[in-house]
């Protein structure tokens, strides 16, 4: 054989051996792999606990990441805390209301299609007619969830949280009184208390307006209920005119479940109230 034969003989050798070996070596590092996979399958199957920490830490990297690239934080589940749904989704009758409401008090159709469709709800449980109950919200707040007056009557139904707190232990704490959905079925709550021992609607109106034992409720009980008939007729169908927002008598008493918007109650004879509110809420 030539010098030539034997360099090429050679190379071929040596090709061919790297060759085998390389092949015997991924060989090898496939199936280490494979365990590797395999007995952290094995154990992510044995222990949940461990498998559920891992994708913890591996979504939490994940949103540093997208925090790091986008600025700002990511919350994939804050739209499931909104008070909110989509109208179309109502009852014909529900949605009538929900956007009459909505033009008249210049609040979004998809918070207030919630509140409707929680009022129809427990106003069937409750056998309140849920007009009533949305009546009740739109002269005390206006469909304000953060209304506070100046005797500490607070959200929607302006309940008097300090006096109710134990009501709102099943919501978490007196927190839940700016929950839009928790502080309507407290109010309701206190409203069906109000009814029961005033033995009518408009006696229990008083009673939650803090006025039984006053000769006036300040045009209270009138304006709930003249709300209260508009919404009937809209969820009749019929065509109903807007009208300004029903506001309370800065004279009107305070209440022991509820007060009127901020603006209405935080002036000097309301603010004075305190004392009153305290001994009418005694009995509930």
């Amino acid at each position: 054989m030539t010098a030539s034969g034997k360099i090429v003989s050679g190379v071929r050798t040596f090709v061919a051996d790297v060759t085998n070996g390389f092949l015997e070596i991924t060989h090898n590092s496939f199936a280490l792999i494979g365990l590797a996979v395999a007995f952290v399958a094995i154990t992510l199957t044995a222990r949940p606990d461990l498998r559920q920490a891992g994708e913890e830490q591996l979504m939490g990297w994940l949103q540093a990441r997208q925090v790091a690239a986008i600025g700002m934080p990511v919350e994939p589940e804050a739209s499931e805390r909104a008070t909110a749904s989509n109208p179309k989704d109502l009852p014909k009758e529900q949605a009538a209301v929900a956007f009459w409401l909505s033009k008249k008090y210049k609040v979004a159709a998809e918070p207030l299609s919630a509140l409707v469709a929680e009022a129809y709800e427990i106003g069937g449980r409750t056998k309140l007619d849920p007009t009533l109950i949305l009546a009740i919200m739109a002269i005390e707040s206006n469909f304000n969830p953060f209304a506070q007056s100046a005797v500490g009557a607070q959200g929607l139904m302006q309940v008097m949280t300090t006096v109710h707190t134990e009501k709102y232990q099943n919501f978490g704490g007196h927190f839940a009184a700016f929950d839009p959905v928790s502080n309507l079925r407290v109010g309701v709550k206190v409203l069906q208390e109000c009814i029961a021992r005033a033995g009518s609607i408009e006696g229990g109106l008083r009673y939650y307006v803090g006025a039984a034992n006053l000769a006036d409720d300040g045009g209270y009980t009138a304006k709930v209920m003249a709300e209260h008939a508009r919404l009937k007729q809209v969820a009749s169908g019929r065509s109903v005119p807007l009208n300004a927002p029903t506001m309370l008598s800065t004279q009107a008493p305070a209440t022991p479940a509820q007060a009127t918007p901020t603006t209405s109650r935080n002036t000097p004879s309301a603010a004075g109230n305190d004392s009153k509110v305290a001994l009418l809420t005694t009995g509930l």
